[in-house]
């Protein structure tokens, strides 16, 4: 990607779109919560990003390795979905590598391969975070994700800087 590149927005799903207590039962992907469902504040996310179209999304989540790339992407719904343009995770990467290393390493890795120069990373798991890209992180509660006061207004903020629209 060039400077001209459109921004991306790297996407984590469990602890942003609902609460992070998701785990897989006979093949299926359940939320153990009551009274919030999977992909609930979705549509939060939805509302954020529309002013500003340009906006890409890589997925940064674990479901992409657990249930695949085409599978993740379909969960979102279709504001969300149309934007998404790749992943962190690529079944050629070694596994082992990929465990040991934080979400910000994979997303540093991803912006290098891909030349990606404007960016901003949504996410709950923010252990060992680049202090240079600090100011590029949206951090969510793991149980409120989205939905946590203020986190909305601040990642509209940092979209419109972001876009300078």
């Amino acid at each position: 990607m060039s400077t001209s590149a459109p921004p991306v927005l790297f996407l984590d799903f469990d602890g942003v779109l609902h609460p992070d207590e998701v785990y897989r039962v006979r093949g299926q992907i359940v939320l153990r919560r009551d009274g919030i469902s999977l992909f609930e504040w979705a549509p939060l996310l939805a509302e954020a990003l529309a002013p500003h179209p340009s906006v890409r999304i890589v997925l940064s989540t674990s479901w992409v390795r657990v249930v695949g790339f085409d599978e993740a992407r379909k969960r979102l719904p279709p504001p969300l979905r149309e934007r998404v343009v790749g992943a962190t995770w690529h079944s050629q990467l070694n596994q082992d590598w990929w465990f040991s290393i934080s979400r910000y390493e994979q997303i540093a890795g991803y912006t290098k391969r891909h030349s990606v120069t404007r960016w901003l990373a949504l996410d709950d798991d923010v252990t060992i975070w680049g202090e240079e890209h600090l100011e590029r992180l949206i951090e969510t509660d793991s149980t409120l994700g989205l939905a946590q006061p203020g986190k909305l207004d601040e990642l509209k903020q940092k979209l419109l800087e972001l876009t300078g629209a």
